[in-house]
């Protein structure tokens, strides 16, 4: 299996990582520009393919770039034009975060130390890779604090054999995951415990600290989501998550609590850690899982429904008497979804 390893690079190397950025930020522009032309001419819309026969060339006149590197910014740049269906897109400028891709091979692992184009390139090794690992298409990236980051795609080796236990988990806001089990994991909620102090730096106009408070309320979700998604995967060989979607549900009064639980990065770890240790992720509908007795399997007229009913915590079923989580009981039905689907496939 392939996963991207991501390293802090040592400032000293920033210098002439911007330089190559600035590099990146022609090649797209000109690309830009030339299919700005040819969208307004009304002419073929220009491939990747093409736009690359068009800059081939370029990096060996001066420009500080890689031709490989120039390579997948022309692809890159038509795959993103083609995904937003859009004739041209918005022009990076200085403000535009840093991003030097790069193709299979071009950068060497060596002496704990990265090597691309002839350079030394260190970082903070938190994580250790063979010496014969052989790195994929990956790239180097900025954040919002001007600090670079490499992404080495690498293969790891999976586990032969998972564990038997398998499991449901309903995604909330309150409790961050409701296992089947009767287990839940409350949300951190590292923004909302961050706000004030990033009130104050942003009144006072402090622009440099705001981002470092972001960044460690980031950080902290990261962390804390890598822990409980690798417990969970280790834990369980069967793994089913509702479709639950953090883009809808940001669109309404919840937005922030969306962002700050992180749903979307919890189901991503979730789905390559489970193939890591053995096992496998399902995401199933989740529909009516809210409303329906994981006992029973009926829908009684007391059931919580709408947003009014998020008020209601506790499911009670008036059919058979069951008194459950509300949560705990919608993961146990996912978990039947997840099963029933295995067992005789998905339902139109």
């Amino acid at each position: 299996m392939q996963l991207t390893f991501k390293y802090r690079i040592k400032d000293k190397h920033a210098a002439r990582l911007n330089a190559q950025a600035r590099a990146v930020n022609f090649v797209w522009n000109y690309c830009n520009e030339t299919q700005q032309k040819a969208a307004r001419a009304r002419r073929k819309w220009l491939s990747g393919h093409d736009l690359w026969k068009l800059v081939a060339g370029a990096t060996k006149e001066g420009l500080d770039l890689h031709s490989h590197s120039a390579m997948r910014v022309c692809k890159e740049y038509d795959k993103a034009r083609r995904q937003h269906r859009r004739a041209w897109l918005r022009w990076r400028s200085r403000k535009s975060l840093g991003w030097v891709p790069f193709n299979t091979g071009h950068v060497v692992f060596r002496d704990g130390a990265f090597v691309f184009r002839g350079e030394t390139y260190n970082v903070w090794l938190h994580r250790q890779i063979p010496d014969d690992a052989k790195i994929g298409a990956g790239s180097f990236n900025q954040d919002s604090r001007g600090r670079w980051y490499l992404n080495v795609p690498v293969e790891v080796e999976t586990a032969d054999l998972a564990s038997l236990e398998k499991v449901g988990i309903d995604l909330g806001l309150n409790s961050l995951v409701a296992l089947s089990t009767g287990e839940t994991i409350e949300a951190p909620q590292f923004y909302r415990k961050s706000e004030r102090a990033l009130a104050a730096a942003q009144r006072a106009r402090k622009s440099k600290h705001a981002r470092r408070i972001h960044a460690k309320a980031r950080n902290r979700r990261k962390d804390f989501l890598h822990k409980k998604s690798k417990e969970i995967a280790q834990k369980y060989g069967l793994i089913v998550v509702g479709d639950v979607s953090p883009k809808k549900i940001a669109q309404s009064r919840f937005a922030k609590s969306v962002h700050d639980a992180g749903w979307a990065d919890l189901k991503h770890m979730l789905s390559y850690k489970a193939i890591t240790h053995g096992g496998s992720m399902l995401e199933v509908c989740e529909r009516h899982t809210s409303q329906s007795c994981s006992e029973c399997g009926g829908l009684p007229a007391t059931r919580p429904r709408g947003i009014a009913g998020l008020r209601k915590r506790v499911f009670v079923c008036d059919d058979c008497g069951a008194v459950l989580d509300r949560d705990v009981n919608a993961a146990r039905n996912i978990l039947r979804v997840g099963q029933d689907t295995l067992g005789g496939g998905a339902h139109v």
